[in-house]
This record gives structure tokens, C-alpha cells and sequence, in this order.
């Protein structure tokens, strides 16, 4: 896997989903994998999540990658215990499908599938409507103005041959089935030309194929009217959720007239979604769009509504779906903030964050980054460790989401202990298997922390009375015979279990003893001079096995047993010489001398084993580890690998995990690292604690398999992730953020804020915010109607001081596109934003860009340099230089070296170029199709460029520099197609996984990208021969493995554009989250690709774990 890409170009391209869709878009209530459990169906646009409800909260079913984005959901059936119910999917390309659960075989099974389509029509204005008689008797569709499509089911639940009706009423707000009707009939709630709301209900004649008549129907309406809730029989008809008011709505055969009962909101509010509590319909919880949870009781009689009451509950998310489980029990599903899962009391006994009683307990909260506006890549610790900051979430749940990969720590106690010097854990006997003391050792004491208490599961100071509380310990372990030894600068204690001193050891002559290891039989000390002792603990007794000199001053030394063994037969020993000893433990002749190879000290050796394979580490002064292979019985080194880990002296340490029982080493350094063995190759994953001097397993009753940690000021106890996944940090705003900007010059953040008040008020901030503790230090409000749209960190030639630039656009409601703007130039003084420079422009700044010590700005249709000019008074100010027209609207760009790219509203993108000579910018080339650009971004140096489209999609264009005439070097090429199924909102390179410059990895460049649903996507350049593995892997998964619903994944990734009315296969991109999900299939799945590909299995998966640790 080393082959360059061909001709440096980045033309094959692996697309993988680092954080998958967490925008919650519809949710549905019922027994669907069980007879006689409840669940929670959840869709996530193109994921379908499953749910049961425990008393420990909701526990996952499943997750299942769907090959649409799901545009309607219905659950019909199961509400009897001891039947099942069947779900309803369509997508947004009008794919449809039915699936029940196979207990069985714990799978979805597809009852029907189809396509949906109609040849004409508009698409229907408000969205896909797809709803399900309560009786299962017909699916009904509204995609397009007009036509409302019947799929008729029979009494087994199989569905028929669909058919369209016409509709009259062009401009529908919502179509329900009414509940308790001999045939299948629709409530329509509609808006004519006036703008006046009406609902009218149709009786569908399934025989016929047509509407056969209008049962009742309702004229003027509440004019924001929006949503029908069917009741169920025997009360039925329907209420009418508007802006102000509610209505319930019905006729019988004993009216005469359409029944009606009202009752106004609370508050003026937009109900955004419902959910029915009780089965007859008496009880209704309705979301609103402030995030405001009410409650609509229908007071009826069984057969006819008497009054209608409705009650604030309190605040919630804003939703986008409300499903109520059991038991008091709400899901709230958000696609603006984090989705909850919540409580109702009959009493307010709760307080929320606005200090307001409520009747809402949240039981738990569900990450949700969507939509992520825009965001910045950084390295906040400056360890390459990268780190994405994301503008997360809208209106009053806007948030900032710092997202970083790694494995986490469970901190379970944390002690303030500064000054510690090394920890070591001890166990009270040899039979037992947990630890019981903690000993931490400081410059000139130490101190034992153990389990004390009737239960012992308290963790408190206490003392071994056969330890040198007055010395810094060394080295400190069990050995076996129930004993404990303690080594301190004078010498070696061995001490009984139960605290009684047994024997005592010291070098001659009274030398300092410099570093000491031991393991359950053997002990290891350096002295100054060079002297190297090997001591046995037997029967009580300390016993002097060997001793040796080398001309230099020991570093560091190890002893630890290969795998389960109680004694190493070597000791790997580092010298001030930057050379490593092996030498054998029985005599300390010197087995094998290698030379580091580098000018650094080795600060740590360690022997251990990786999948049955024997390792030496060696940790440098300077952060830089060295692996090589070791032949345990010629002592031999082999296969010398170096990467670097981070900038301070590592000190490595093994850890077992006794639920895996896999050996694992953790480096402790400025940059914590977890080093462990997957299909015989080392994997490095960073740890997401700040910098670790000491390190030791401490896995005991209230512990299990937990690491004591102590940094430069405390000490921690946790427990450690298996796997190696995204911690994500909230910083909630109160309001949403649109920008954000990192300049690591001055440790802030600037972030853009908007503040909705109402339809008609808002106010606009600058905030700047603490890198660390992301805390706001100063804000900056812009003035009244004044929008920020771009933000940009940069330096100006001439001038040494960073600068944050803000582009923005005055709002006007008389004005289709701002024809005023200001470009605002701030600098961070004292932990303030001072402004210094204010430029007044001639439109809306969309974006910003530092480029050759200039500011490059995109104004409405326009291009302009700007140069920072000072001025007599020594201020500066913009001055315009050059500018470049061309566009409707220069919405993104982005720049490298002298060229420009920019990507036009709906003009696709263009090549510009930069003359400093001339002082010009001159376009060099463009892709003359029609694309809506949501983000673009420069892929390699002048040849490759990527686009992210509205329609959904992502393509690749190159310029044709070979080319013989002018007009096909004008030309950009399309060189690749992707239907990603996301709106991409920005482009930053970078990568969330450990950079390691280890020699052998694949290097693989990889660009990041953020969605409006909340995904983190890893677009990564593969080298031809890897991209035609990827491809082959692709084609044979497709090929053996069908789609949830039968929708197909061809279908899916195929490139569709509104404009051309036509879908292309996906070309030079290949779906990574496909490919990375052969890991994931059943033995003889896996085995059945593999022969088609004639490749072996385990091949396969090496190849495909190593794409997936380098991308995400």
C-alpha cells in the first residue's frame, strides 16, 4: 500500500463517516422487534436506530444504514400485545418500503419495496407526506402537488398496486387518515390562493380509484394552521394545530353542522410535532418550536369531545419529534439541539435552566451536533493531535462542540497531588486478584493510599509499618510469597504482607541507588557509577543473584516477564551512552548492545508482548518512542521502527484489561498514549487526558481495571475505553453560531453569535473565547441588521500582530441581496476584542481569506484584494487593490499560493489566478455546468478541486494543463461524482486520528467536512492501486449483501442533479462506510466476498482496519 496517487493527482477519493447523522428527523412508538416489548424507532436521515425501553434508560437495538434519506416514516400495527407492527419508509428519491423485524435471524426483513415516482409533477412544496390507515387498509403519499398516490394493502398486510388521485388542493399543509371510518378517508388541511386555511375530507374508493366523496369539510381556519392530529375511534375526527388557537373538528350522522370545540395557546407559538400519550386520544404532548412542551387534554365522554384543556410543561430542545414511551417516559427527538430523553411528574418539583419550575425531568441527553454552520480544525495542545471545534445546533440550542478522537478515561476519583514522583499498586496477598494499596512516592517521602472502612471500599491514607515512609521509593511491588519490596535511593526493603520488615538490603559503600524494576521474583537496581544488580526475594530473604559495571551511567532499566510468567529472563537496560543493553538476568552478561540511534537519553525500556509477539520499547528524553522486535532467545533486535509521541520524556507501563484480558503498554508523556497489537501491527491511540508524568494499573473491588494517573498537580483513579472513539465536549452559546476562527497567537477563539428574539429581532455578537476553557473573555454587538457571514484569523505583511477580521451584511427586508457591509478588523488586547479598522463595502462580505499578507474578500457578485495600509495618524486601514467580477455570488472560496478557487451560488466554481506584477486576478479556468456551491476546497496544488453542491452531492474537477487549445484549458474537467446524501457546509484539511511519521504507514491526505445533519465526514486521496481495492471490495459487498429495504446502494451514490434531469454513476469516489462494513459481517458473509474477490479474509480485514486507523 505505498503506490503514489497517479500523477500526484488526488482523483480517487475514499469518503467515510468519522460521526455518523445525529439529527433526529421522525421517531414512531410501538411493538415492532418484539410482541410484547414497546419500542422506539428513531431515523437519523440515513440511519435507522432502534431502541427498548430498560430501566436504565434506552437500550439499542439496532443501527442500520438506510440507502435514502428518509423523508417519511410510519409505524402501522402492534398495538395489541402479542402482534408486531410493519414500517413504512420513503426517501427523498421516492424509494418506498415495508419492513418487519425476524427475531430469528435479529435482522429486518424487506416485505415490499418500490419506486414511488411519477414521471411529471412538482414536487410537493411542503415536503413528502406518507401516512398509514390505523387499520392498515392503504398507505397514502402526497410527493407532488396535486396527485395524492393510494398503495392499497390486503388483509395480511401486502401491499397492492399503488394509484394516483387528483387533488384540487394544490398548496397542502398536512394529510392524515381519520380513525373509525368503514373505508379509508383523509382529512386535507390546505391553503388557497388568499391565503385562507381550510381542511376537507375525502372517503378513497380503493375499487375505483378515486375519491368517492367529501364526508365534511371546514372553511377558514386559523391562518398559521399547520398540522392535523387524527383521533382515534370512538371519539374520532380531528384537531387543528395553529399559531394561537387549537380546534378539534368532527362530524357524526347526529350533526348536522361540522362539531367544533377550541381553545387558544398560552403563548403565540409554531406546534412543530405531537405525541399521543393515551390510546384513546384524550392526551396529546405538542412541541412548539421555542422548545416549549405543552400538554392538550381532550375532555370527552367516550363518544363526543366536551371541552379542550391545554398546560406548559417546560422547556425541552427544540423538536423535531415528540414519542411517548411508557410510564411518564417522552423521547424528544431535536435536529437543533441535543435529542432527550425526559420525565413527566404530576407536581413542577423540577427546575430548569432558567430557574422556572417544570414538570420535566431529563433523564438523558443524546449528542447532537447538527447542523454544523461551519467549523475549525486545531491543534490545541500543539501535539498534532487535531481536534475539530464545530458551530453546532440553532437558535436557543446553539452550542460550540469540541470533537476529538481517542480513548477515553472514566474518571472515577480525582485527589489535588501535586509533586508526585512515581505510583505503584500492591495487592494484600498473592492469591488475590484485585489491588488493595496505592503507593505514591514524592521527593523526599511517601505515602500509601488503601482500601479501608467495614466494607472496604473506601480510599483513604494509610501505612505499611515495614515501609521507609521517609525516602522516595524507587520501585515498589508484590513479590511472590506473600511479600512487598520497597527500593529507595539507600536500599531494598522486602516486607510481609502484613507489614513486618523481613530483610534489608544496601549497595556497598553507601551508593545511591538510581533506578530499580522488579517483577514477582526478581528485583533490578542501578547504582551511580554504572553498577547494575540483579536481587532474588526468596523465603524471606533478599539474595544478591549477579552484579555487573558499564562504562557509562545507567538511564533506565526493565525487567517485566513476558505474559503470564512470573520472571524475565533478560533486562533491557538504557545508558547515558543513548545505548540499549539486553543482558541476561542470571548472570548480567550482556547479551545484545544496540545503539539508539539518536542523540537523546533514553528515559524508559520495557519488554512486553503483543499478540504472542515479543517487543522492546524504548522511550526517549524527547518524546520519541522506538519499538523493536525481540528474539527472546538469541536476544536479537530486529525491525526497528521511531515515531514520535510528543515532546517530553515517555514512561512506558503495561496494563492488562481482565474483561478483555488483552496486554496493553500506556506511555505516559505530554501526549498520554495507549499502544496496543491488531492483526500483529501496533496501534497508537491518543488518550484524551492532559499530560501524564506516572502511570500504574490500579484495578481493585470499587476500581476495576482502572489506571492511577497522576499529572503535575493531582492525582486520578478511572477506568480506561476498550476502543478508540469521539469525546465530544458541549459549550452551549444561548444562541447560534454562524463563524468561528482560532488564532493560536493569542489562545482564543472568535465565534459569531446570532441572538433570535423574534421573527422581527435579533442581535449579532462577536465573541471572543478562551481556547482552554472556552470561557467568553469579551464580546463585540454588531449594529441593527447587521449579519456576520465571514470570520478569519490573519497577519498583514508589514505588520507582526494577528489579526481576527469580521466580513458582514446589512440585512434590509426592502432588499433581495445586502447592498451595504462592513469588513471589521479586530485585535485581542488584554483578552478584549479592540477594533482597529473599519472598511465600508458595497454588498454582503461572504467570505474572507488571508492571502500573500492581504485580505481577499468575496462581496456579493465581486472579488477584492484588499492591502493594509498605515496611515499619518500610524493607524492602518484597507485599501482596495485589484478585484475580479464574474460571479452572481462569490458564496466560497479558498486559495493556495497565487490561486484562487471560488465557488459561485449557482455558477459552479472558477479557477483564478493572482498577478502581483500586474496587480490583477484573472480567471483561468471554470466548470461551466450548473452547480448551487455550498463549499469548495483545493485538493492538490493546481490540478485537482472539490465541490460540495445542494443537490447533495460532491465532485471532483481538474484543469487540463496539457490541453492545446485555449479553450480546453478554460475548461474544468469533471473527474469524479458522489452522491453523498448530506448538505456540506465547510471543507477543512485535517485529520482526527494520531499522526505517525513511523515510516511505514500508507500517507494518505485527508480533508474533513461538516453537515447540516451533524456529520463529521473523512474525505481521504487514495493511491490508485488501494482505490481499486476499495472499489473491488465495494462492487463484491454490493453484490452479496442487499440493502436494508432493498433500496441499492448504485442507486444511492449515483450522482443526481435537479438540473439534469438524469443520474450518473459515482465515479472516482468510493463509500468508505461501506467498505469499512465488511468488518462488521457474519463469517460466512465475509468468506463469500472474499472468494469472489479471490483474496484471503484476513487480508481483507488487515487492509481495511488499516484505511480505517488512518481516516477516522
Amino acid at each position: 500500500m505505498s503506490a503514489p496517487n497517479e500523477g500526484g493527482r488526488c482523483r480517487f477519493n475514499y469518503v467515510v463517516t468519522a460521526h455518523k447523522p445525529t439529527v433526529v428527523t421522525h421517531s414512531a412508538v410501538g411493538r415492532f422487534t418484539s410482541s410484547e416489548e414497546t419500542d422506539l424507532i428513531v431515523a437519523k436521515c440515513t440511519r435507522l436506530e432502534i431502541y427498548r425501553l430498560s430501566s436504565s434508560g434506552l437500550r439499542p437495538i439496532m443501527d442500520v444504514p438506510i440507502y435514502g434519506r428518509v423523508a417519511t416514516m410510519s409505524l402501522c400495527g402492534g398495538r395489541e400485545r402479542g402482534s408486531k407492527g410493519r414500517l413504512f419508509i420513503t426517501t427523498e428519491r421516492y424509494g418506498f418500503t415495508a419492513l418487519s423485524y425476524d427475531e430469528e435471524s435479529e435482522e429486518l426483513k424487506t416485505e415490499a419495496f418500490g419506486d414511488v415516482r411519477d414521471n411529471i409533477g412538482r414536487p410537493a412544496e411542503n415536503g413528502q407526506i406518507g401516512i398509514v390507515d390505523e387499520d392498515c387498509r392503504s398507505i397514502g403519499l402526497q410527493l407532488y402537488d396535486g396527485l395524492f398516490k393510494v398503495i392499497p394493502c390486503d388483509e395480511k398486510g401486502k401491499v397492492k398496486e399503488a394509484f394516483n388521485i387528483r387533488l384540487e388542493e394544490l398548496r397542502v399543509e398536512d394529510i392524515q387518515f381519520l380513525h373509525g371510518t368503514a373505508k379509508p378517508t383523509i382529512a386535507v388541511l390546505y391553503r388557497d390562493m388568499k391565503e385562507a386555511v381550510h381542511i376537507k375530507t375525502y372517503e378513497i374508493g380503493v375499487r375505483e380509484k378515486e375519491f368517492v366523496s367529501s364526508p365534511w369539510a371546514q372553511n377558514d381556519l386559523e391562518g398559521g394552521s399547520s398540522k392535523i392530529i387524527p383521533v382515534p375511534a370512538p371519539v374520532g375526527g380531528v384537531v387543528v394545530l395553529g399559531e394561537e388557537t387549537i380546534v378539534y373538528l368532527n362530524k357524526t350522522s347526529d350533526d348536522t353542522d361540522v362539531f367544533l370545540k377550541a381553545i387558544n395557546i398560552p403563548e403565540r407559538s409554531s406546534i412543530v410535532c405531537y405525541g399521543a400519550i393515551d390510546p384513546d386520544g384524550s392526551r396529546y404532548l405538542l412541541g412548539d418550536h421555542d422548545g416549549t412542551l405543552y400538554l392538550l387534554v381532550l375532555v370527552h365522554d367516550g363518544k363526543r369531545v366536551n371541552e379542550l384543556k391545554i398546560e406548559r410543561l417546560g422547556e425541552t430542545s427544540i423538536p423535531s419529534t415528540v414519542s411517548y414511551l411508557d410510564n411518564g417516559v417522552v423521547f424528544v427527538g431535536s435536529a437543533y439541539g441535543d435529542s432527550q430523553l425526559i420525565k413527566l411528574h404530576s407536581e413542577k418539583t423540577n427546575v430548569d435552566k432558567d430557574g422556572n419550575l417544570s414538570y420535566i425531568q431529563i433523564l438523558e441527553e443524546f449528542t447532537n451536533l447538527g447542523p454544523i454552520v461551519d467549523f475549525a480544525f486545531v491543534d490545541l495542545e500543539r501535539h498534532g493531535q487535531g481536534q475539530v471545534v464545530t458551530c453546532s445546533g440553532a437558535y436557543k440550542d446553539g452550542s460550540l462542540r469540541v470533537v476529538r478522537n481517542g480513548i477515553g478515561i472514566d474518571e472515577q476519583a480525582v485527589i489535588q497531588l501535586p509533586g508526585v514522583k512515581g505510583l505503584f499498586s500492591l495487592r494484600d496477598d498473592d492469591e488475590s486478584q484485585v489491588d488493595k494499596y496505592l503507593v505514591v512516592t514524592f521527593i523526599n517521602e511517601t505515602r500509601i493510599l488503601g482500601f479501608v472502612g467495614d466494607e472496604g471500599d473506601t480510599l483513604d491514607e494509610t501505612e505499611i509499618s515495614g515501609f521507609n515512609a521517609e525516602a522516595q521509593t524507587l520501585c515498589c511491588g508484590n513479590m511472590l510469597g506473600n511479600m512487598f519490596v520497597q527500593v529507595t535511593h539507600a536500599g531494598a526493603r522486602l516486607v510481609s504482607c502484613d507489614g513486618k520488615l523481613l530483610d534489608e538490603w544496601k549497595p556497598a559503600g553507601g551508593s545511591e541507588i538510581l533506578s530499580a524494576k522488579c517483577n514477582p521474583t526478581q528485583i533490578l537496581i542501578a547504582e551511580s557509577g554504572g553498577k547494575l544488580h540483579c536481587l532474588s526475594a526468596m523465603k524471606g530473604k533478599l539474595a544478591l543473584v549477579a552484579s555487573a559495571t558499564f562504562e557509562d551511567e545507567i538511564a533506565c532499566l526493565d525487567c517485566t516477564p513476558m505474559g503470564e510468567a512470573t520472571s524475565s529472563p533478560v533486562c533491557a537496560v538504557g545508558l547515558w551512552s543513548m545505548e540499549i543493553v539486553l543482558a541476561s538476568m542470571s548472570d548480567l552478561s550482556v547479551i545484545k548492545r544496540e545503539s539508539t540511534g539518536e542523540d537523546i537519553i533514553p528515559r524508559s525500556t520495557l519488554l512486553c508482548s503483543f499478540e504472542s509477539i515479543p517487543y522492546l520499547l524504548v522511550g526517549l528524553g524527547d518524546g520519541q518512542l522506538i519499538t523493536y522486535l525481540l528474539d527472546e532467545k538469541s536476544g536479537e533486535l530486529s525491525v526497528r521502527k521511531k515515531l514520535s509521541l510528543g515532546t517530553k520524556p515517555i514512561t512506558l507501563q503495561t496494563f492488562k484489561s481482565h474483561a478483555t484480558n488483552v496486554h496493553s503498554v500506556f506511555a505516559a508523556s505530554d501526549r498520554p498514549t495507549v499502544i496496543f497489537s491488531n492483526n500483529k501491527k501496533l496501534i497508537y491511540s491518543n488518550v484524551n487526558v492532559q499530560e501524564v508524568l506516572h502511570v500504574c494499573p490500579f484495578s481493585s473491588a470499587a476500581f476495576p481495571d482502572a489506571l492511577a494517573l497522576a499529572g503535575e498537580e493531582d492525582l486520578t483513579i478511572g477506568g480506561i475505553d476498550d476502543i478508540q472513539k469521539l469525546h465530544i465536549r458541549t459549550i452551549p452559546l444561548g444562541g447560534q453560531p454562524r463563524r468561528i476562527a482560532h488564532q493560536p497567537e493569542t489562545n482564543t477563539f472568535a465565534v459569531v453569535v446570532e441572538h433570535l428574539w423574534s421573527k422581527s429581532s435579533q442581535d449579532c455578537f462577536v465573541r471572543l473565547v478562551d481556547d482552554g476553557s472556552f470561557e467568553t473573555l469579551s464580546q463585540f454587538q454588531l449594529e441593527d441588521q447587521e449579519l456576520t457571514s465571514s470570520l478569519t484569523s490573519c497577519t498583514f505583511a508589514g505588520d507582526s500582530t494577528t489579526y481576527y477580521v469580521v466580513g458582514t451584511g446589512i440585512a434590509l427586508e426592502t432588499e433581495d441581496e445586502p447592498s451595504r457591509g462592513r469588513i471589521l478588523v479586530f485585535k485581542v488586547d488584554d483578552d478584549q476584542l479592540v477594533l482597529v479598522s473599519e472598511k465600508e463595502v458595497r454588498g454582503a462580505v461572504y467570505n474572507l481569506n488571508a492571502f500573500k499578507g492581504k485580505l481577499l474578500a468575496g462581496i456579493n457578485s465581486k472579488l477584492e484584494l484588499f492591502k493594509w495600509t498605515p496611515r499619518e495618524d500610524e493607524v492602518h486601514e484597507l485599501v482596495s487593490e485589484c478585484s475580479h467580477h464574474g460571479q452572481i455570488v462569490t458564496f466560497a472560496v479558498k486559495t493556495r499560493g497565487d490561486w484562487i478557487l471560488v465557488g459561485d451560488l449557482m455558477k459552479s466554481m472558477s479557477l483564478l489566478l493572482y498577478k502581483p506584477e500586474e496587480g490583477a486576478i484573472d480567471e483561468v479556468a471554470r466548470d461551466f455546468n450548473a452547480n448551487w456551491m455550498t463549499a469548495v476546497a483545493m485538493l492538490d496544488d493546481d490540478e485537482t478541486y472539490l465541490g460540495a453542491e445542494n443537490s447533495l452531492n460532491l465532485f471532483t474537477v481538474s484543469r487540463n494543463v496539457n490541453a492545446v487549445t485555449d479553450e480546453e484549458r478554460s475548461r474544468l474537467e469533471i473527474t469524479g461524482e458522489y452522491h453523498l446524501g448530506e448538505l456540506v457546509n465547510a471543507f477543512a484539511p485535517g485529520s482526527l486520528v494520531m499522526s505517525l511519521r513511523d515510516g511505514e504507514s500508507l500517507s494518505v491526505p485527508t480533508l474533513l467536512f461538516g453537515t447540516a445533519n451533524g456529520v463529521i465526514g473523512v474525505l481521504a486521496s487514495l493511491p490508485k492501486d488501494v482505490y481499486e481495492f476499495t472499489e473491488r471490495l465495494q462492487a463484491s459487498i454490493n453484490k452479496h449483501i442487499q440493502g436494508v429495504g432493498g433500496l441499492k446502494h448504485a442507486d444511492w451514490r449515483s450522482f443526481v442533479h435537479t438540473l439534469r434531469g438524469r443520474s450518473d454513476p459515482a465515479m472516482n469516489f468510493v463509500d468508505g462506510d461501506l467498505v469499512e462494513s465488511f468488518l462488521d459481517l457474519r463469517p460466512e458473509q465475509a468468506d463469500a466476498i472474499a472468494a469472489d474477490m479471490k483474496l484471503d479474509r484476513t487480508d481483507i480485514i488487515s487492509r481495511v482496519e488499516e484505511l480505517q486507523r488512518l481516516t477516522h
